[in-house]
């Protein structure tokens, strides 16, 4: 059995390693045949390998937070269509290269929804990566001065699933506008994106400040998007007065 199992640590297939002594017991007790047992080994490994590549990516995905459509309370946003987030969640948009535009005032629950849909795409084997527009933004700048702009340019483009968090709370410079087109126009129909913004399509020129450009950027975004408008309040505001004994 220790031959065996350090032959198994060498192959590097854990998850054998780790079952192999509780599966050959349930073996005999149920009087397995060889086959039946190699079966249940191997898909053990598989389930560990699952398991561990959906732990990798998810550390790698940059979540703020583990948020969960499960947690949502939709009683509180009569205005989101539940139908439409759970064909989201089904992440069939990421396999056709779509957007999803969450528009929003403030503690709406855009970024709750765009991260319970990012960990439904690691859960089915995609590549998420999670920040704010102003971090990327700032990041892309900060590049410039080692002369690795384009790599982090790469860097933005390689995810399956990139979630641009909180645009419109700062209107951007005209640098960081096109840094952001860049990232946009590169991914357009490469790369599905998510955005979470308080501003309207028609209100983005007063983000980029260049009426052009914003149209280039919606163009993109909008050409394969599904947009959800959350006419709703607060939960933040909720959960305040709530702490606060409803005072206020």
């Amino acid at each position: 059995m220790n031959m065996l199992k350090s032959r198994l640590r060498d192959f590097k297939l854990s998850g054998i390693y780790n079952s192999l002594e509780d599966r050959i017991s349930y073996a005999n007790e149920k009087s397995l045949s060889h086959i039946e047992l190699l079966e249940l080994l191997f898909e053990d490994e598989t389930n560990n390998r699952i398991n561990n590549s959906y732990k990798k990516r998810y550390a790698k995905a940059k979540l703020p937070s583990h948020k969960t459509l499960e947690d949502f309370d939709f009683s509180f946003q009569p205005s989101i269509d539940k139908k439409i987030i759970n064909d989201c969640a089904t992440c069939n948009f990421i396999k056709e290269k779509k957007n999803i535009v969450f528009i929003g005032n403030p503690g709406a629950g855009k970024t709750h929804l765009s991260i319970a849909i990012g960990i439904r795409a690691l859960m089915k084997g995609s590549k998420v990566y999670f920040t704010s527009v102003a971090e990327m933004l700032q990041n892309l700048n900060a590049s410039r001065a080692d002369n690795s702009y384009y790599q982090k340019v790469s860097f933005y483009l390689a995810p399956d699933l990139l979630i641009l968090d909180e645009l419109g709370f700062k209107k951007l410079p005209g640098y960081s506008a096109d840094d952001f087109f860049e990232i946009i126009s590169k991914r357009y129909e490469k790369g599905s994106v998510i955005i979470t913004t308080n501003k309207t399509f028609d209100q983005w020129g007063d983000i980029v400040a260049d009426n052009v450009l914003a149209s280039a950027i919606i163009d993109r975004i909008a050409h394969h998007s599904m947009v959800i408008k959350i006419d709703g309040p607060s939960y933040r505001a909720k959960n305040l007065k709530k702490e606060g004994g409803g005072k206020g």
